[in-house]
Order: structure tokens, then C-alpha cells, then sequence
């Protein structure tokens, strides 16, 4: 009789614990990931198995808060949310916020890739990945005495693992997992009721690996540009499964004709646009099993035709000998990305701060959201950091905003998402481990 896949994938997990403790205890691992515009890069590690360490998900104690960098103050602004993930802010103040996870049938793999899969979803599980979405938009209004919202309502919801949202005139544009929605707008409204209608599908599928969809509008209001991650780590579904992924697609409102933008992208988010350069900027999470100090996330500006790479090289042209076959045509096309963000932090939220309302050391600069790693031994990311910016490019190094999201010993109090600037100048965080959006302010 053949062993089920339970019993199979207990003795994969049983093995891949096994072999995490023996890479902790044989190797030396470096405390310090690459960041920077020119990070070094070590040589390429492969194992037969990855590196599991897992940040248990527990949440926050009552009254428990992350720790703000010096001349910063930090406060819960909305709580008891159900997994906030990305968030916009309208014109009026309001402030919305969805609440999505993977849709239910997502990432369909078969043989081995199966039993490594379910692992996958075991370790995401305990990390706090693993929770019904709630595939909803909330509205939050306003904020009393004690810092938190006045108002919250249910603005939208029978969505599809909602993620990046955008106000063009009169009209919010919605990007599900599978398509990019409009629904009619007017200014003050709490909740949206009318159906809306489809601008434009978008790549998904039974794989669907990366299900985000993060998405922002041109300046002029004429286009949309949304994320699509890939559909594997390099390439091992077949490059086939990877049609109009790993990309930035760049959508006219008028007609919803959509074209890829940018490419070589294993799975941007948190589209942004630089004030001083006018480009159009991405955080971008990179490959993973070739170490724990590769590959580097990153966060950079998007060239209109450029390729970044993916699967076929990082960060440039550093080839990675995994992918069959080869491509030497496009890594000789491969662009650099401008700011590397540490291996595994998952950078997942990106916005640049032109307020006042913050101290001059941030003036200009790029916040972003590091959601945390699960497979590099030490952990890195978990925290909110600050990369200062001058001409339109960075120009020093991150600093820490929001940290204390780790316990001692490791385990997850929260996990930031999206990063926003409200209406008066604070910073709005989404943390989808603790179920709350954080409000950084000056002290």
C-alpha cells in the first residue's frame, strides 16, 4: 500500500526539522542581510532541503505596542481587524482597508511539489498566513481622544482576496486576485452597495502562487498599474505558468487594454510614486533556497520595457544556475534593482513621505513594511523601516521606525503590511498578525 500524503508529508516536515537544526548548529550565520545600492552579495547555497524557521504568530498582549524610533510616537488607530493587509487613503481622510488572505482554492501543485506545498502552508499556518479571507473593504473615519478611529463601517464586501486599491475621479478601482473591479464613488459615503463592473482581468488560475494584486494610479488619472507576482519560486511549474506574471502591467482606464510595463519582477508590491522624480517605484520580494543571505529583497524604480531578471538572474546579471534552460539573451538585459532591503524581510508596503507632520530626518523618504522572513535562520524584516531619498534616489541608509514585533525568543506579536500616510501626516501600518492598523506620529 502507498503511504497517504499525510504520512508523507509528516515524515518531509519531520526530515526538514531535522535539517534546519543541523544548518543551525554547523553553520555560522551572518546577522547583517544585504542592503544598499550596491549590497554584497555571498555565493549561492543550495540544499536538498530549505531553511524553516518559523515565527510563530501570538499576537499582542492588551496594552502592548511596537517600539517607535526616538521623537516618534506609536498608537492602535483600529483593532480587531480580520488580517489587514493593504490600505488607501481618500481625499476626505477616510481611510480603507482590506482585509483579504488567498482565496480558498489557490496554488494547485501535484506529486512531490504537492507534499512540499502542504508543508509550505503548515509553516505559512503557524506564522499567521493561513486565515479565512474575510474578502472585504473597511472604512475607518476620523480619530477620538485616544487615537483611534470614530467611525468604522463595512464599505465593500463579496470581494475576491482584495488587495490594492485606487480613487480615479468619481470611481474606486478594486484589484481582486483574478480582476481589477470599478465601483461608482462619492465623496463621504460609507459603504458601497451597487454592483461593480470588471475594467480587466488578470492573471490567476489554479496556481496562482503570488495571489496579491497591489495597484495604483497614474497622477493624471488615465492609466492603472497593478502587480502580478510569479507563479513559483524560479521558474519550476514550467515558464508556461508564468504568462503575463512576475510583471507590472500598466492598464488604460478608457479602454481597460492592459500591456506589461515592467517584467523579471518575482512579485512587487507596494506601487508608489517618487515626488521628486516623478517614476513610478515597487517593493519587490526575491527568490528564495539560495541561502539566508540571498537573494535580497528590494525595493526600486520601474523603467517602462526594463527586465529585472527574474527567474533567470538577480540583482542584475547574477545568474541562477537553478533555471532550465537558460536565458544568456535576457540576462544581458537584466537592470539592476536601485536599493536592496535585506534577504527574506518580505517587503511588502512602500510609500514615500511628503507630510509635515513627522520630524525632518523623514522628509522625502520611502517607508516600507517588512513583513518578515520564515525561511532564513536568523529572522530578518519584521519591522517598518525608513530610507532617506535625495534626487529622487536613495541616499543613505535604512533607519528603524517601528520595531519590537518580535518577542526574545522569537515568536510573531505582528507582521507589517501596507504603509499609507493619513491626511495630517502620520503613518498608517498594517499589521496582519496582530489585526490592527498602527499610527506612527511625532512625539
Amino acid at each position: 500500500m502507498k503511504p497517504t500524503l499525510p504520512i508523507l508529508s509528516t515524515c518531509v516536515l519531520l526530515s526538514l526539522q531535522a535539517c534546519m537544526v543541523a544548518s543551525v548548529q554547523s553553520n555560522a550565520l551572518s546577522d547583517t542581510p544585504g542592503f544598499g545600492s550596491q549590497p554584497v552579495l555571498p555565493a549561492p547555497e543550495q540544499k536538498l532541503l530549505p531553511t524553516i524557521h518559523i515565527a510563530k504568530a501570538i499576537g499582542w498582549e492588551q496594552g502592548d505596542k511596537p517600539l517607535a524610533a526616538d521623537g516618534l510616537l506609536v498608537s492602535a488607530y483600529a483593532q480587531e481587524l480580520d488580517h489587514p493587509r493593504m490600505m488607501h487613503v481618500l481625499p476626505n481622510g477616510d481611510v480603507l482597508v482590506a482585509e483579504s488572505n488567498a482565496p480558498a482554492v489557490h496554488d494547485t501543485v501535484t506529486g512531490f511539489k504537492r507534499i512540499k506545498k502542504w508543508v509550505e502552508t503548515m509553516v505559512k499556518g503557524a506564522a499567521g498566513a493561513k486565515v479565512k479571507s474575510a474578502d472585504r473593504i473597511t472604512l475607518l473615519r476620523g480619530m477620538d481622544s485616544q487615537g483611534k478611529a470614530t467611525t468604522r463601517t463595512v464599505f465593500l464586501e463579496g470581494l475576491h482576496s482584495p488587495f490594492g486599491m485606487a480613487l480615479v475621479g468619481d470611481y474606486l478601482y478594486v484589484a481582486n486576485t483574478d480582476a481589477i473591479m470599478r465601483y461608482p464613488y462619492q465623496t463621504g459615503q460609507t459603504k458601497i452597495t451597487v454592483p461593480g463592473t470588471k475594467l480587466t482581468d488578470l492573471p490567476a488560475g489554479e496556481i496562482n502562487h503570488h495571489w496579491t494584486k497591489d495597484l495604483v494610479a497614474s497622477p493624471d488619472g488615465m492609466r492603472l498599474y497593478v502587480s502580478v507576482g510569479s507563479n513559483s519560486n524560479v521558474g519550476e511549474n514550467g515558464m508556461d505558468k508564468e504568462a503575463g506574471r512576475a510583471a507590472i502591467h500598466e492598464i488604460d482606464i478608457a479602454t481597460g487594454r492592459m500591456r506589461i510595463f515592467a517584467s523579471g519582477l518575482r512579485n512587487a508590491n507596494g506601487l508608489a510614486w517618487q515626488p521628486q522624480s516623478g517614476a513610478l517605484w515597487a517593493a519587490v520580494n526575491e527568490r528564495d533556497e539560495l541561502g539566508n543571505d540571498l537573494v535580497p529583497d528590494y525595493m526600486t524604480s520601474v523603467v517602462d520595457g526594463a527586465f529585472y531578471g527574474w527567474p533567470y538572474s538577480y540583482f542584475g546579471q547574477h545568474v541562477d544556475v537553478r533555471v532550465k534552460p537558460q536565458r544568456p539573451d535576457l540576462v544581458a538585459k537584466a537592470i539592476a534593482p536601485d536599493y536592496a532591503l535585506g534577504a527574506h524581510t518580505a517587503s511588502l508596503g512602500l510609500t514615500f513621505y511628503s507630510a509635515k507632520l513627522l520630524p525632518q530626518t523623514y522628509a522625502g523618504g520611502a517607508f516600507i513594511g517588512q513583513h518578515g522572513s520564515w525561511n532564513r535562520q536568523p529572522h530578518s524584516g519584521y519591522k517598518v523601516v525608513f530610507v532617506p531619498f535625495a534626487n529622487g534616489k536613495p541616499s543613505g541608509a535604512p533607519l528603524d521606525v517601528l520595531t519590537g514585533f518580535l518577542t526574545a525568543d522569537g515568536k510573531a506579536k505582528g507582521r507589517p503590511v501596507g504603509v499609507v500616510v493619513d491626511k495630517a501626516g502620520a503613518v498608517l501600518v498594517a499589521d496582519d498578525v496582530g489585526n490592527i492598523i498602527w499610527r506612527v506620529s511625532a512625539k
